[in-house]
């Protein structure tokens, strides 16, 4: 690792070295940043290239740097020679602006050790590319050595250079003289350019008049740097010293060839004896063997056997070739045509950029990124272009990584996001951003998300359109995964509710209530339970999607895994707003089935719940019964719950033994050592045998009369009406309130009452129909009557104990319709434990009912067995929920669940019905 960090320090040192020594002291570095060496260009590849930028702006550049100790070699006057054709060819290229030639930023600026000038951004020079690396930095950077050309960038770049050199022989009346790969630059987008004008040579005619150009003679014994490059040059250069535009025309064929063999130019000239290595190439150009230009593609092949031949007059020239099938590609006309764009107007930029996505595909990633999609975001400025260009650039985005993406397309999508002006092209931006919302939240950085992307969906839900309003609600749950809790709580979702219950356009209602119904499960329960649910009852309208979007919600809410209804929430609100909207008139059959499954299944899963609570409750006090009994030597523990026995003479006997004693259907409880006892046990012993004594020989205990509301005391009626009356009364106080949980499946009412404590099979918290907080103290026995224990000898010897009803607390009970009830009279109850009373039968307390009829009361008992089989066709409430919540178990994702009516519905809320609302009902609800 160490290793490492010292090389990578050592790299560092030498190029920044490198470039301090080359550029120090040069005014360029005034103005400039200069970076990395990057390329090398020009003549030779003599100037190396840095990237770098500019200081005031921060301007992106390329500085071509020309170090002059790279010809410490040569005497003065050559140093001279070469500097000075250098120099020569920089101010030409500053002169002469073209797009086909490269643009030159800042002049050429000399100092003692180098000369530099700035231009254009700039990738590589074409001999870098086919593979000619000399002064290129070490290590070889990647990009240059794994740089391919393609067939698009090949043809285009020979358009360019022919397009170029169209305009020097044509427009400026100049040779270039020296057209060869190290002097054809490809800039930061990809685009050909040329350069290296040291040996151009300009018209010696007046303008008019045909041009003439003079040549000068080959000088073998000048440095190279003063001469051409000699394979890429015409015959006659040096065998006959003329020239014309059509030599630049052989140099062009020469570097087609190159081009397509690996950058070998047709010929190899031996520099040494140059005058008989071109006599011998004259006679190898005069029958030029087609396996020299067997890797050319077919379609040019012929064009380059003409750029190729000897007679110059043959050669087509620039204009010609711009114009030959070759370059009439796809790829090529349409980066031809980017070239051209700032000449045309509006419509036809337009009319171009609509057709541009089915070019896109065909061209190389590199191209579209690096050469069209510049153009592309160029265009952004102008804001009716917007439209046309964006799904262009989102086009692209899709193919870019997520790190080109935030570099190179992200910093010109910001501006967009935020246009509002004009309204009509907004309304298209929004309309684009909506369609490609999961490319954006998934590349764009969070912060990003939250400053730009979020807040313009948020802006088309309160669009004016509902064209966009729609379009937002139904792409909304597509990433709804993507956006953050806070701001879907906070944000979106309170947007979506006002739009629901603000539009006059069904269709939107109806779709807020679909959007809302598939993002349920990226919420958390008690939102939905808080803010979603009481939503639902605000919403005004009563059109069958309506309803059926609501009920969709509830299902949803009801149904899922993670969410789900209280059992309090569903017999309160949920059942009740279902309830009333079920039997809505608009609604046809389909759709009112659908109301009921989902009323029954929270009626199921409400009872099932409640009924599971109460079991739970009654086991405990069983159990607690249990212990108290098990414990026979002492008094029962307090708890807090309702007592196991209302009667405090049954926890005396119980505790003391003496019912076992005296019935004899219990061994009698083993008596203590007496002589192991000390004198405190044996006093408390004989106290409590004493106390029992008492009990067993003193008349029955009369309870404290209750004292009714009314003072006036009336005739003391028949034991078996009175209770009658007071049973009747309390049961239809129950039947009056919610629907009471079905008693315990299985139990049954016996006719005699059990040995011993009479706890039974029937439980204690449905003793008798009624729950506990009706006023009753849960008893041993289920009929609501209390009798104390009567000795032996009653009932075959039996000794019953049961505890006594607190019948006063029914005058605290509130009646069917929410008023208070008067105290029902019970001065009947007064002589119920007297003396004198004769004693009654567990059947006399009873009422027999009337052949053929069924009372209420004991219809409850008869109706346990069959408490399970009431909501006959009802799905199970626990068992049946489904697992999962997505596809299948949202009916939001499956509209057949819901019908929709054949006759339109009336509109009861002036709610508009948009144009595609029919359709879009159709797909939602079936």
């Amino acid at each position: 690792m160490e290793s490492m960090l010292n090389k990578l320090k050592s790299t560092v040192t030498k190029v920044t070295a490198d470039v301090t020594s080359a550029v120090m002291g040069n005014p360029v570095t005034r103005e400039f940043e200069v970076g990395r060496h990057i390329a090398s260009g020009g003549p030779g590849l003599c100037w190396r290239i840095y990237n770098g930028t500019k200081k005031s702006t921060k301007q992106e550049v390329a500085v071509f740097v020309f170090d002059k100790k790279m010809i410490d070699k040569y005497q003065k006057f050559e140093k001279d020679q070469i500097v000075d054709s250098l120099k020569k060819g920089v101010q030409q290229l500053t002169r002469l602006r073209h797009p086909r030639l490269l643009t030159v930023q800042h002049p050429l600026e000399e100092s003692r050790d180098c000369l530099a000038f700035c231009t254009e951004p700039v990738f590589a020079s074409l001999a870098n590319v086919l593979g000619q690396w000399e002064n290129l930095p070490s290590p070889l950077p990647s990009d240059i050595k794994e740089y391919k050309l393609y067939d698009v960038e090949t043809k285009y770049g020979l358009l360019q250079i022919s397009e170029g050199l169209s305009f020097l022989h044509s427009g400026v009346k100049m040779v270039h003289g020296n057209l060869c790969p190290e002097n054809i630059i490809l800039n930061k987008s990809g685009a050909w350019k040329i350069m290296g004008f040291d040996f151009s040579i300009s018209s010696t005619n007046p303008s008019e008049a045909e041009p003439k150009y003079s040549c000068k003679e080959w000088e073998p014994n000048l440095p190279p740097l003063c001469l051409p490059n000699p394979e890429y040059l015409a015959p006659e250069y040096i065998l006959s010293v003329s020239c014309d535009s059509a030599s630049d025309m052989y140099s062009l064929g020469v570097v087609m060839h190159a081009v397509f063999n690996e950058g070998k130019p047709v010929f190899q000239v031996n520099k040494h004896d140059i005058f008989k290595s071109f006599s011998r190439q004259l006679d190898q150009l005069s029958s030029i063997s087609p396996a020299v230009l067997n890797k050319i593609p077919e379609e040019v092949r012929e064009h380059v056997k003409m750029l190729l031949s000897v007679t110059s007059t043959v050669r087509p020239d620039a204009d010609q070739m711009t114009k030959i099938p070759f370059f009439d590609d796809v790829g090529a006309v349409t980066l031809q045509y980017f070239d051209s764009l700032f000449q045309r107007d509006n419509l036809q930029k337009s009319q171009f950029y609509k057709g541009l996505p089915k070019v896109l595909p065909k061209l190389p990633k590199r191209v579209v990124v690096y050469r069209i999609l510049p153009a592309l975001t160029s265009e952004f400025v102008n804001p009716d272009m917007v439209p046309f260009v964006l799904p262009n650039v989102l086009l692209i985005a899709e193919e870019c990584t997520k790190e080109e993406y935030i570099r190179l397309i992200m910093p010109d999508l910001t501006p967009v996001f935020k246009q509002q002006e004009p309204v009509q092209a907004s309304n298209m931006i929004l309309l684009i951003f909506l369609q490609k919302m999961d490319l954006l939240l998934t590349k764009t950085p969070s912060e990003e998300i939250k400053n730009s992307v979020l807040p313009m969906v948020y802006r088309a839900v309160e669009a004016p359109s509902v064209q966009i309003q729609e379009l937002c609600l139904n792409i909304i749950p597509t990433f709804a995964n993507l956006i953050d809790y806070p701001s879907m709580k906070n944000s979106l979702i309170p947007r979506i509710k006002s739009a629901c219950l603000q539009t006059s356009s069904l269709a939107v209602r109806v779709n807020s209530l679909v959007c809302l119904g598939k993002i349920l499960e990226y919420l958390d329960k008690w939102y939905v339970i808080d803010e979603i649910l009481p939503f639902l009852q605000q919403i005004p309208s009563r059109e069958p999607a309506v309803l059926m979007g609501i009920l969709g919600i509830y299902k949803c809410t009801f149904s899922h895994k993670k969410l789900g209804i209280p059992k309090e929430h569903l017999a309160t609100k949920s059942l009740p707003h279902l309830v009333s909207l079920s039997i809505d008139n608009n609604l046809n059959l389909n759709q009112f089935n659908s109301f009921m499954v989902v009323i029954r299944d929270m009626l199921t899963r409400m009872e099932t719940e409640h009924k599971t609570k109460l079991e739970q409750l009654h086991i405990m006090q069983e159990q607690q019964r249990s212990i108290n009994i098990s414990n026979p030597g002492h008094p029962p523990e307090e708890t807090k719950g309702p007592p196991s026995s209302g009667n405090q003479i049954d926890d005396i006997f119980s505790s003391s033994g003496v019912n076992g004693k005296e019935n004899g259907s219990a061994a009698a409880a083993p008596q203590p050592n007496r002589m192991s006892l000390t004198l405190e046990e044996k006093q408390r012993l004989a106290k409590e045998q004493e106390q029992a004594a008492k009990l067993r020989n003193q008349q029955p205990l009369a309870p404290q009369s209750v004292k009714p509301a009314n003072t006036s005391n009336t005739k003391t009626k028949d034991l078996t009406s009175s209770l009658l009356n007071n049973m009747t009364s309390l049961n239809s106080l129950s039947l009056a309130n919610s629907p009471r949980p079905a008693p315990v499946q299985g139990t049954t009412m016996s006719a005699f009452p059990s040995p011993g404590p009479m706890v039974g099979s029937m439980g204690a918290s449905v003793s008798n129909g009624f729950n506990p907080p009706m006023g009753f103290q849960t008893g041993g026995m289920g009929m609501g009557m209390g009798m104390r224990p009567t000795g032996p000898g009653l009932y075959g010897g039996m000794a019953t104990t049961t505890s006594t009803p607190n019948f006063g607390a029914l005058s605290q009970n509130q009646g069917p319709m929410g008023q208070t009830s008067k105290a029902p009279d019970l001065s009947a109850l007064d002589s119920l434990f007297s003396p004198s009373q004769p004693k009654v039968t567990l059947n006399q307390m009873g009422p027999k009912p009337t052949p053929g009829t069924n009372t209420p009361w004991i219809s409850q008992f008869g109706a346990a067995q069959n408490a399970q089989t009431q909501m006959q066709g009802a799905p199970v409430g626990m068992g049946g929920v489904p697992s999962g919540f997505g596809m299948q178990a949202n009916p939001f994702f499956s509209p057949q669940n819901f019908a929709q009516p054949a006759a339109p519905s009336l509109n009861q809320s002036g709610v508009k019905h948009s144009a595609s609302v029919n359709n879009d009902l159709k797909d939602l609800f079936g």
